[in-house]
């Protein structure tokens, strides 16, 4: 029976070949423990069993959004243990996230494989730290500063550097990158320049405001949690006895989403696994989305090169999204470039049809967000839980418009990885600064010269950090400014649809926005930014404000940036598994200039967008490269043959494997630019050729190939016999009538003598 909302009904638990496999959010809470090692590998697919069964020497599974990856890597844990292969206490699993670690926990436990340590980083660190410190160093540990705001804000001062609230957390951020980058504060500012990075203050003065810091921390015997990893290092490295000690311990390392090691975990990670080969890793290069702190592909992508016998396993059967958004997603990054790029998984749906991604262009942001909040409506009463709903953003600034359009339609909703808009710090500032100049009246002198309402609230929150250009770079400076902003256009968009309302009308107004926010939240849509939304998965996704400077934001400037702008995007793509929404304002209020455009990542694949210039990527197909091991070393020499170009669509650039797709140069399902007359007159001109040398009329040239032709109209020879179903025999023999038809020109019927008019 057809889910009411149309898309395709979960398939039922089973082995893989009769579709057991299954996202795991869809698991059951209580699954049976299976009976035996062999059990734990039901229901996995080729290559998620060629990951389970791949438990000695170093492993790379290159792992596409969607194909199971945590499955895999806890089924390979769970057997090694079951078949009495690992020793549970030997094996150490560590990821990025608490709520990985605990994930990754309780598959293993529901898999029967107790006793496994999966961490995070800093978790597994700390636990080390505090045993071997009284025997390395001696003593207690220093107590582990929880959050480093205070001291950073007493470093600024003593350096008689003033820093205001969202400045102290962009300089704690900066610090943070700086120690996971193994920078040290005097190369602090020459770090910045070779990384082309944005600080969000005179590197030099975040220079002193560090080296004071850290001079802070051993002046009061504190630390914070990048010593956590630094001091383990320090510690492993110095002392070969507690290394060891450590490596008799564990003696399996697994890592998950490799690609966003920093530079020092991967440093601790070295010195874990020592000289030793028991190592899997996993990852996906297409979803580095963290760069600015830290993060880098370049451990993942070089893992075969420091490990050259090493087994590589690529999952690319998507479990998750159907047909239409694997698509999509996989247009997405045929259009990327840089290294990432060059290693892209193509992924290959395994679930049913279901809709089209739908591509809505609006005239301002008001309207997107008020037609998105009745879509989601429209979902949630046809059968789609409000829970299985999300509306994606580039940034939280962007969340203020939906809370009040979802609140107006009476759809509860949630707020993931940040405060609701009213209760940010900025917002409440804003909000007294607001009051009380409403309160004074024309006894503010701050309100002098400012006639109308939006006058003066661009006056009174000059004083909380608004200004008429935003700030460069990004961080807390440019997310108060965001906030900020909005309150703007909010009172500009107040004042035009209430001409005469007063600052304390404002004021009213947002006390009953922000009253109209509380209601109860469980089950509700989710609102996050495409940061935050990683990991997590929903029924529908509704991905906002995809316009230039938004997607990529304005201060990626550099290649890199941009691109990984792009991976951030196909990231937000493959959060959804039937329905996808992505939509665009081309003015900010009702009435505004059209001045904005659409994000230049969805050239070529949304409909009338001319594409962009596509790239082939290594990463191909799924499958399995056992590495340069005994095995390898017997295989015959393979016969080296000419590299044919694969065949990739004109409109989203996807490899071309079906024949009438060949045939077309485009996938059936992308849009067509066929001219429907041109096509009719070639129809014609076609059965008449046929009727001629008395063959059928496919003999001449098939549907596909008369479509082509259709919707390239070519101009010369060279521009027709490269169209899939010419070629050299057909361009003599009809090239010349079909030209002429494209051209618009007569051709002569030869049947009866007489000319058509074309």
């Amino acid at each position: 029976m057809p889910h009411p909302c149309g898309q395709p009904p979960r398939p039922p638990p089973g082995t893989w070949q009769h579709g057991g496999v299954t996202a795991a959010t869809h698991s059951t809470l209580f699954p049976q423990v299976p009976e035996t090692p062999d059990a734990v590998l039901e229901g996995l697919d080729p290559e998620q069993r060629e990951v389970a069964l791949a438990l000695h020497g170093p492993v790379c599974v290159l792992a596409g959004a969607g194909t199971g990856k945590t499955r895999a890597i806890t089924h390979r844990i769970a057997y090694g243990v079951r078949a009495g292969i690992l020793q549970p206490a030997t094996v150490l699993a560590v990821t990025f996230t608490n709520r990985a670690a605990g994930e990754m926990r309780g598959r293993l436990r529901q898999l029967g494989a107790t006793g496994v340590q999966a961490r995070t980083f800093h978790s597994a660190a700390l636990r080390q730290l505090q045993y071997f410190w009284p025997k390395a160093v001696g003593g207690e540990l220093p107590r582990l500063l929880e959050r480093k705001v205070q001291l950073v804000s007493e470093s600024a001062a003593r350096c008689q550097i003033r820093l205001d609230r969202n400045e102290l957390r962009d300089a704690t951020s900066e610090i943070e990158w700086a120690k996971v980058t193994q920078t040290v504060p005097a190369d602090y500012p020459a770090a910045v320049a070779k990384a082309q990075r944005d600080a969000p203050r005179d590197p030099a003065e975040l220079a002193q405001i560090y080296s004071m810091y850290e001079q802070l921390k051993r002046d009061r015997s504190v630390i914070d949690f990048e010593d956590v990893l630094l001091l383990l290092v320090g510690i492993l490295q110095d002392r070969a006895d507690i290394a060891e000690h450590v490596r008799g311990q564990y003696q399996h390392f697994v890592v998950d989403e490799y690609q966003d090691v920093s530079p020092l975990q991967q440093r601790l990670l070295d010195l874990w696994v020592g000289d030793r080969d028991d190592l899997c890793v996993v990852g996906d290069a297409s979803q580095t989305i963290y760069s600015f702190t830290g993060a880098t592909p370049d451990h993942l992508l070089n893992f075969r090169t420091r490990h050259p016998g090493a087994t590589v396993v690529k999952l690319v059967r998507d479990y998750r999204s159907t047909p239409q958004v694997v698509h999509l997603a996989n247009g997405l990054l045929s259009q990327a470039s840089g290294r990432a790029a060059d290693h892209r998984l193509e992924l290959v749906s395994q679930r049913d049809k279901g809709p089209e991604p739908v591509y809505t262009e609006y005239g301002d942001e008001p309207t997107e967000a008020e037609s998105t909040a009745r879509r989601i409506r429209d979902l949630i009463a046809a059968g789609v839980p409000a829970g299985e709903i999300a509306v994606l953003y580039r940034v939280n600034s962007q969340s203020e418009v939906y809370e009040q359009a979802l609140a107006d339609a009476g759809v509860p909703y949630q707020l993931r990885g940040a405060e609701r808009f009213f209760e940010r710090a900025e917002v409440r500032e804003a909000g007294t600064a607001l009051r009380g100049a409403a309160r004074a009246g024309r006894n503010d002198s701050l309100l002098d010269g400012a006639e109308d309402l939006a006058s003066q609230v661009r006056a009174v929150l000059s004083t909380k950090g608004w200004t008429t250009r935003p700030p460069a770079g990004s961080g807390a400076v440019r997310d108060r400014w965001e906030s900020l902003a909005a309150l703007v256009r909010l009172a500009e968009d107040f004042e035009a649809a209430r001409p005469g309302a007063t600052l304390t009308d404002l004021v009213r107004e947002l006390d009953e926005r922000a009253a109209a926010q509380h209601a109860p939240t469980v089950q509700g849509v989710t609102l996050a930014s495409l940061h935050a939304a990683k990991g997590l998965e929903w029924d529908a996704v509704f991905l906002v404000g995809l316009t230039e400077g938004m997607m990529p934001i304005a201060y990626a400037k550099t290649d890199e940036q941009v691109e990984e702008e792009r991976r951030l995007l196909y990231v937000g793509i493959t959060r959804a598994r039937v329905h996808l929404s992505l939509s665009w304002a081309l003015s900010r209020s009702p009435g505004g200039r059209a001045s904005r455009r659409p994000t230049r990542f969805l050239n070529g694949l949304r409909p009338g967008s001319a594409a962009s210039g596509v790239r082939g990527g290594t990463g191909g197909g799924g499958g399995i490269d056992r590495g340069a091991g005994r095995a390898a070393a017997n295989r015959a020499p393979a016969v080296e043959r000419k590299p044919r170009s694969p065949v990739r669509c004109r409109v989203c650039g996807r490899t071309l494997t079906d024949a009438g797709e060949m045939k077309l140069m485009r996938c059936e399902d992308c849009p067509s630019d066929m001219d429907e007359a041109l096509y009719e007159r070639l129809h014609d001109w076609r059965a008449a050729q046929a009727a001629l040398l008395g063959q059928p009329d496919y003999c001449v040239f098939t549907e596909k190939t008369l479509m082509a032709i259709a919707e390239t109209v070519p101009s010369t020879e060279g521009e027709l016999v490269v169209i899939a179903g010419v070629g050299n025999r057909k361009l003599r023999r009809f090239g010349t009538d079909v030209l002429a038809i494209c051209a618009g020109e007569t051709v002569r019927d030869e049947s009866d003598g007489a000319t058509e008019e074309t």
